[in-house]
């Protein structure tokens, strides 16, 4: 299954690809599909190369009007080419799997109404699973799919859905039809897409800046149509269209755009062109905290920045994946800050995305942005924090030391050139550097060419009155990364107005270069007040504040007057509680005190992720059970003072429920949920529902009746789900044994389930629960990688890793197993060693909770 960068380069010298033409019959069954592809192409006179095809079977292939035996030259992978001619037609038919696993053509049945419900999820190598393909992205060509469905259903592809033909009954006797798309532009074929079932759209169009009308719809399963805010998405979209073709230079490339919220997603979206698929817990059935409502924004201006980046300039090797990625995300926070209502995403962009950096920065595994990428099986796990969110950050502080507007006349010409075909990194970098008038190599290498994060910290001295007399920057690197990077970052100086909030009195913007960097400039300044390192952001770096600022911090966090130097603050107490600098119960304290008066829904989103992390790993094991339950107490008292209906009250109940323990705790759970106990402007809706019966079932209150009558209540995907999370919860060794077999052993479960249910499985009060697992994790890591799909498997390796039996045996026996591993295995070396290094950290900051 997998290619190397080799093959990839030696067959793309060899050929080159006009068309494919794809016939795909959908009416033969729930468990395959019938796709016959045509493919012409070029070729080296009497060159051997192969095709890529996934395959259940393999009935014909004709290279040149010539049959091959489909038993001599396909593996059900590869379909071998042997004797090529200068120009070629190749016919392969087959037929292929549908798969339950998000990738290739995902089949869905709706619980609600019966009805299925396709998809297809591409990137990285899975076009080969719907049809035959040169499967890499510099073998660009046109796509022209020609479908077969039920006649009920609505088809959606990269070209305008065309009109379906009425074709005569298939063997079921149901009504069928065929719908003949036009030919795309010349694409990757990772980006090519097909949805297909009986979804429900609302339509719309916009007028470009070229004075094209651009159809619009936005699609979804007709169980959810009720809740689908078509409004919402269309507004962004129209946001991100304006500020997109004025900053990119260049019109929409496509001649529609159309947004699927789709089944059993895996990631967050998909930029295929012109037919973006999004996750369908997008779709909110009721109150969410705002937080998920500003990710779904943020995920809709990163797939239509892809339109550009990604899909109309194409990477030509998943090497530069990071670029397509990176700048996207970085795109889809300006485009926010700047031409919608989410103005304080840069807030969420240090609280969510560089959180995200800077834990993955600091993992044995970490990587340099621009890594090599010698096989899919090394970008297939490089989908991470430094690919999205460090290389984001990076590209932020580049625009910051360039200019925005001189970058984005480089990113201007870089599309004008490179239209409708592929580049490397240095083709964007050459147009930078003419835009700036900057020399961009040295830069490169540093910031692209090697890992780690760096830390800087003030040292400073002040006289008797509390006078600044010198200020120096100091950086440092880690051992393993020892780079000292360049930095252009700002530093604020706080203090507290007349109406006690703390506000910005001076800032002072700089170049950070070398281990020391003196800044004279504080000098004579007094430190009356919270001197914060890397204000506005603008660098990718951890920091520390001096003594008398974390002072000052920790008695007046709340006070901050905007989020963004917040959010710096707690992200510098949790980066030193994680590094075991801080005690871990000192930090729970710093966040249950201020989290309250925390404005910003994704803060307090990521604050009580951290507290969940924090109470489960970091709190000494004597201390753990004391912390948990004042903690819950806390969180439930946040929820009662919190504003009625407010999204912080949502947020605390739904930790409060998550932590609760005692049988007091537990008894207040049941009470919310059974409605005799209310929490002012608290809506108990179905979603919450499920979070609090999961509470009771962890805590040994319900089992699989009580689960079974709120399935009954809730029949649908989101029900099944959260069932399947219910059940893998109860607290009872059989119930775990039980959920083991199915999620290990059995290996029957769709993506979407097993992702659920392996979330229950850890869910225990007590980890003796879990012990049984740890050697049987071990035991069965062989067989889950080689028999499931990346996707699958990564769910158990990461989920099931016996991370709650946080002791130096668990990191022995993690090390024995990678003493095992030979250097075929480096994806799978790689997952442990990350697995591995959370226990230790784990260890490190429960031995300085003291």
């Amino acid at each position: 299954m997998n290619l190397t960068r080799a093959e990839a380069e030696e067959r793309s010298a060899l050929l080159s690809v006009d068309s494919y033409t794809v016939d795909l019959d959908l009416t033969r069954g729930d468990r395959v599909f019938g796709s016959t592809t045509t493919v012409r192409f070029t070729a080296k006179d009497g060159a051997s190369t192969f095709i890529d095809a996934v395959t259940d079977s393999v009935s014909q292939v004709i290279l040149n009007g010539a049959d091959l035996d489909p038993a001599q030259v396909s593996d059900g992978v590869r379909i071998q080419l042997d004797g090529l001619a200068a120009e070629n037609v190749l016919t392969v038919v087959a037929e292929n799997p549908y798969m339950n696993t998000g990738e290739g053509l995902h089949r869905f049945v709706d619980p609600v109404d019966g009805e299925v419900y396709l998809y297809t999820q591409f990137e990285v190598p899975d076009s080969r699973r719907m049809f035959a393909v040169f499967e890499q992205p510099d073998l660009k060509a046109t796509f022209t799919f020609n479908v077969t469905a039920p006649a009920h259903w609505d088809l959606v592809s990269n070209s305008p859905t065309p009109v379906p033909v009425p074709q005569p009954a298939g063997e079921d006797g149901g009504a069928r039809s065929l719908w003949s798309f036009t030919p795309t532009p010349r694409l990757s074929s990772y980006v090519t897409a097909l949805i297909a079932g009986p979804y429900q759209s609302v339509r719309s169009e916009l007028v470009n800046s070229e004075g094209r009308t651009i159809p619009l719809g936005v699609f979804a399963r007709k169980s959810l149509m009720q809740y689908l805010d078509a409004d919402n998405i269309f507004e962004l979209t129209r946001q991100a269209f304006e500020f997109f073709e004025q900053q990119f230079g260049i019109p929409y490339p496509f001649e529609k755009y159309d947004q699927l919220f789709v089944p059993e997603f895996n990631a967050g979206a998909m930029e295929n062109a012109g037919a973006v698929t999004i996750l369908e817990g997008y779709v909110f059935r009721g109150q969410v905290p705002q937080a998920q409502v500003e990710r779904r924004a943020i995920t809709v201006l990163h797939e239509l920045a892809h339109m550009w980046f990604g899909d109309l300039v194409t990477m030509r090797w998943w090497n530069d994946l990071w670029l397509n990625e990176s700048f996207a995300e970085y795109m889809s926070h300006l485009a926010a800050v700047e031409n919608t209502t989410f103005t304080n995403a840069w807030t969420t962009f240090a609280s969510v995305e560089k959180s995200w950096a800077y834990r993955q920065d600091q993992l044995p595994s970490t990587h340099p942005i621009f890594a090599a990428i010698n096989d899919l099986a090394d970008v297939e796990v490089n989908f991470d924090g430094i690919t999205y969110a460090k290389g984001a950050s990076v590209l932020r502080q580049l625009v910051a030391w360039v200019g925005q507007e001189e970058f984005m006349a480089g990113v201007r010409a870089y599309f004008a050139k490179h239209a409708w075909k592929n580049t490397v990194l240095n083709d964007l970098l050459v147009e930078l550097e003419a835009a700036s008038g900057r020399d961009l190599g040295d830069w490169g290498k540093l910031w692209l060419e090697t890992a780690g994060v760096n830390t800087i910290k003030p040292e400073l001295e002040l006289d008797a009155a509390g006078v600044i007399t010198s200020f120096t920057l100091v950086q440092t690197a880690p051992e393993d990364h020892p780079t000292l990077r360049p930095h252009r970052l700002a530093i604020g100086l706080y203090s507290l107005d007349a109406e006690g909030r703390l506000v910005r009195t001076r800032r002072l913007e700089l170049d950070v270069d070398g281990e020391r960097t003196e800044v004279p400039e504080l000098v004579g300044t007094p430190h009356d007040g919270l001197i914060l390192i890397n204000d506005d952001d603008l660098a990718y770096t951890k920091v520390r504040l001096d003594p008398s600022s974390w002072s000052y911090a920790q008695e007046h966090l709340s006070a901050f007057a905007e989020s963004l130097p917040r959010t710096l603050v707690w992200a510098s107490a949790w980066d030193a509680a994680r590094d075991a600098e801080v005690p871990a119960r000192q930090y729970l304290q710093l966040l249950l005190n201020n989290i309250g008066a925390e404005t910003d829904s994704s803060v307090v989103l990521i604050q009580l992720r951290q507290l969940a992390t924090t109470l489960n790993f970091y709190v000494a094991p004597e201390h753990r059970e004391q912390a948990i339950i004042e903690a819950a107490d806390a969180l439930l008292e946040l929820a009662e003072n919190a504003a009625p209906g407010s999204d912080s009250q949502l947020q605390f109940i739904k930790a409060f429920a998550l932590h609760a323990r005692s049988q007091a705790q537990l008894d207040c759970v049941a009470e919310i949920l059974d409605g005799t106990r209310e929490v002012p402007g608290l809506a108990v809706e179905q979603d919450l529902r499920w979070e609090l019966l999961t509470s009771l079932v962890v805590g040994g209150r319900a089992a699989q009746a009580e689960i079974d009558a709120e399935l009954e209540r809730d029949n649908t995907a989101n029900g099944q789900n959260s069932a399947a999370l219910a059940k893998a919860a109860i607290a009872t060794p059989e119930a775990k044994a039980a959920a083991w077999q199915e999620i290990v052993v059995d290996g029957k479960l769709s993506n979407a389930i097993q992702g659920s249910a392996v979330s229950g499985f850890t869910r225990v009060h007590d980890a003796a629960l879990l012990a049984p697992y740890a050697e049987k994790f071990f035991e069965a890591v062989p067989g889950i990688v080689k028999s499931r799909t990346l996707a699958l498997a990564q769910q158990i390796l990461v989920g099931l890793y016996p991370s709650y039996q946080t002791t130096q045996q668990t990191v022995d026996r993690t090390n024995a197993f990678l003493e095992t591993l030979d250097e075929d295995s480096a994806a799978l070396r790689r997952t442990l060693l990350e697995n591995r290094d959370a226990v230790e950290r784990a260890l490190r900051a429960q031995a300085a909770d003291v």
